[in-house]
């Protein structure tokens, strides 16, 4: 049966694949007694022999993507499956109770979880228990012949489907399997979306039903453009999609003419074009879209990926390849941006009634010095091998900021004092997305180097609407003239103080913000590296000085989104 669903056009592109679904199994059973006992102790060891199976491929595949230090949390997860003592009492457990594999297996881990988040002041072992949660969830799976969808396990070409990507899960995903995805919730700026971009695969999120629309294995189009999702199509659509995609990529090849040219209007003013990264190995694609500058590095994947606190010495080797790899342009890198929807296992936060407006990003690091300096010494001795700009984020007032430059003086006296070479001239800026300081941006640019606009939580924060939460989504308007008059006003603080404004969050690679931003004067568009060509080709059709006025218009004389969306569209399109 054709089923077609709507949702919100995420990233570019055209899909077409088989479906594979990312949710969460069924893992309910009935708990039995009196039971043959060999025949449950024979049920365990083979769920657990297939669990170690399956984690061991698991391990082996992070490890060639992602690399040994990655792969670690896996030998842990084998650690666990292959412990003599935690089977052994399970099968005690069955013996002395008779009762069936899975419960003996929830009985037992249980125990083992509960003693060991008790010891508060062993961390290892407090980390041991997250790792018995997984794995007896996977041996849970195998006894109930479930599976356990992994993204990192995918290796047929799929459209992947789920209620939504974690972070983590999207880390997962290799695109030379992965050829899209389509989430139930989400928009434009959820990190789900912002990874399909960076990965330059189409998708499609927010759909609402697409996890209740779709079986594994039905033939799924994603149409990335438009935000459509057509499930099982006849082959007259089939056939029409395909042309469209094909029409898609000779666009793409035009853009690519464009991958070793400047940034210049049509009345010659000159825009830099920037890529936003999450690790090194991103940077390839930064590169090859024609990336000028990274303007965006978030250091946080590093702590994501990670089953500890990365050391000094893996922060520096990632900084340092990632400026290596820019030879010489510039590259701005966003302190530790944890908190809101991005966890760490090993640090434990608070639970909060609204964690995107609570303690995460500069508030942990000014609260956490140790692991803050930490990050700054690995970034100052890095900084010696390329351009380096350090950029602080979630800064509501100029006392964190002062905070923070001040620990990055104290660690770079340091490293000076004990022979260690430091950059000079590191810019040192803040990333505007509360607008506390949005709204006093014209005395923190007597202090900063430069601004980086993050339009992404500005645009929540001052509408009062989750950008996460669909109920609200009609909100999120990146054209409102309040965000266009708030966006002004930092860029020209900036300039009155001599120093550049940029912008990192996703509307800087907006096709309609853009002719609007060249007006404004925005010196840096830092985007995902699948939308820069498209957009130094935009821009090649603009005049400053026409659209100067047209950013004028929409602000003063504008008053809702379709206005100035009109408006743009009349003047460019």
């Amino acid at each position: 049966m054709v089923d077609q669903l709507k949702g919100i056009a995420a990233s570019d592109g055209i899909a077409i694949a088989k479906a594979y679904l990312l949710t969460e199994p069924d893992l309910s059973y009935d708990r039995l007694d009196q039971v043959d006992v060999a025949v449950e102790e024979k049920r365990l060891d083979d769920a657990v022999e297939q669990t170690v199976s399956q984690i061991s491929e698991i391990r082996d595949t992070a490890k060639e993507r992602l690399g040994a230090d990655e792969a670690k949390v896996f030998d842990a997860h084998l650690m666990v499956a292959q412990d003599p003592e935690w089977i052994g009492q399970m099968k005690s457990t069955i013996q002395s109770q008779a009762i069936n594999a899975e419960a003996a297996l929830q009985d037992v881990s249980s125990m083992f979880i509960t003693l060991f988040e008790g010891m508060e002041d062993n961390p290892y072992m407090q980390e041991r228990a997250a790792d018995i949660r997984d794995v007896s969830k996977r041996i849970l799976a195998n006894l109930l012949g479930v599976r356990i969808p992994s993204p990192a396990s995918i290796k047929d070409e799929v459209v992947v489907i789920a209620h939504d990507l974690t972070p983590s899960d999207t880390a997962q995903l290799d695109r030379r399997y992965v050829k899209g995805f389509v989430t139930n919730i989400g928009g434009r700026t959820s990190h789900s979306a912002i990874m399909a971009r960076s990965l330059e695969i189409p998708a499609v999120v927010g759909t609402q039903s697409v996890v209740a629309a779709v079986k594994d294995g039905d033939l799924v189009i994603v149409d990335g453009l438009e935000g459509d999702v057509i499930v099982n199509p006849d082959q007259a659509t089939l056939d029409s999609y395909k042309a469209k995609a094909e029409e898609f990529e000779r666009l793409r090849q035009e853009w690519a003419k464009l991958v070793n040219a400047e940034t210049i209007t049509k009345d010659g003013k000159h825009f830099e074009l920037a890529a936003n990264i999450g690790t090194p190995k991103d940077l390839s694609g930064a590169l090859e879209n024609g990336a000028e500058a990274i303007g965006l590095y978030r250091t946080e994947f590093l702590y994501m990926d990670s089953a500890e606190f990365p050391t000094e010495e893996e922060q520096f080797k990632a900084y340092k390849a990632v400026l290596e790899g820019m030879e010489g342009k510039p590259v701005v890198v966003r302190t530790m941006d944890i908190g809101g929807d991005k966890e760490l296992p090993y640090l434990q936060l608070p639970e909060e009634m609204n964690p995107f407006l609570g303690y995460r990003a500069i508030r942990i690091c000014l609260h956490e010095p140790e692991m803050f300096r930490t990050q700054l010494r690995a970034l100052l001795r890095a900084s010696v091998y390329g351009r380096l700009r350090i950029m602080f984020p979630m800064i509501a007032t100029l006392s964190e900021f002062r905070s923070a430059k001040k620990m990055l003086e104290e660690e770079k006296a340091k490293l000076v004092s004990e022979g260690v070479p430091v950059a000079e001239g590191i810019e040192v800026g803040i990333m505007i997305e509360i607008p506390a300081a949005a709204v006093l941006a014209h005395q923190f640019a007597k202090e900063v180097d430069f601004f980086s606009i993050g339009t992404n939580d500005l645009i929540q924060y001052t509408m009062a609407a989750d950008r996460m939460n669909q109920g609200v989504s009609y909100l999120y308007q990146p054209y409102n003239p309040s965000i266009l008059s708030l966006v002004r006003h930092v860029i020209e603080s900036a300039h009155k103080e001599g120093k550049w404004a940029g912008m990192c969050g996703e509307m800087a690679g907006d096709q309609i913000a853009v002719p609007l931003l060249v007006g404004l004067g925005l010196d840096e568009f830092s985007m995902s590296a699948s939308s820069i060509l498209k957009t130094r080709s935009l821009m090649a059709k603009l005049s400053q000085a026409e659209m100067k006025e047209l950013a004028h218009k929409a602000i003063e004389e504008c008053t809702t989104v379709e206005e100035v969306v009109a408006l743009v569209e009349k003047a460019v399109h």
